[in-house]
């Protein structure tokens, strides 16, 4: 298999991981109304990407870091974020006084959305090579996590208490503070880690394809 066969077969690989851990975390989630809540991103992202697919196209880097944020939604939705496995063995081995897998998703939260709204910007803006394009990336992302507050507010006033495990406060007063700073902090991270992979990607998705010989 050449390398551009694997590119291209890569994101049909990730969206059949990505359904068939959202089919598996569906069968029996410790909360449906929870789980429906924090999957709706999945179900309605994926719909999403294969219908603009074909006009725009995803880098493999941004397609990865999609599929690796699906995943961490799904065992949050599945599990709710408070009782996460993961989070109680980080909560142990830590010493926290909460599971921590909240505040994971909240890192994901700007993390992933930086490279693909940096792609976004760079390929649809005149922002490309702009000193602008970091902190006007982070800016979106802190905007995006703004917004999910607001829904985890709006979620909480329509149901009550049936919303208590999809808000996954844990008792801290200062949640919401900390989920803004978390996606702010994998937002940075996310940047000064992979933009320049990032812009290798996108350097050779904007090169022309290969003509065959005649």
């Amino acid at each position: 298999m050449t390398r551009a066969s694997a590119v291209r077969r890569l994101p049909v690989v990730l969206a059949v991981l990505v359904l068939l851990a959202l089919v598996v975390s569906g069968l029996r989630p410790y909360d449906r109304f929870t789980w429906v809540l924090e999957v709706f991103w999945v179900l309605a992202g994926l719909p999403l990407l294969a219908v603009l697919w074909r006009r725009f196209p995803l880098t493999s880097l941004t397609c990865c870091l999609l599929a690796l944020h699906a995943l961490v939604l799904i065992v949050g939705g599945h599990h709710t974020y408070a009782r996460v496995p993961l989070g109680h063995w980080l909560q142990d081995v830590l010493e926290l006084s909460r599971n921590p897998y909240d505040r994971i998703g909240h890192l994901f939260q700007g993390f992933v959305p930086a490279i693909l709204m940096r792609e976004v910007l760079v390929r649809t803006s005149p922002l490309r090579g702009s000193a602008w394009l970091a902190p006007l990336t982070v800016c979106v992302c802190l905007a995006f996590s703004a917004f999910f507050e607001m829904l985890e507010w709006w979620s909480a006033l329509a149901a009550g208490e049936a919303a208590d495990a999809f808000l996954a406060v844990q008792g801290d007063q200062w949640d919401t503070q900390w989920d803004m700073a978390c996606a702010l902090i994998g937002a940075i991270t996310s940047l000064l880690v992979f933009s320049r992979l990032h812009d290798r990607q996108l350097a050779r998705l904007r090169a022309p394809a290969p003509t065959g010989s005649a």
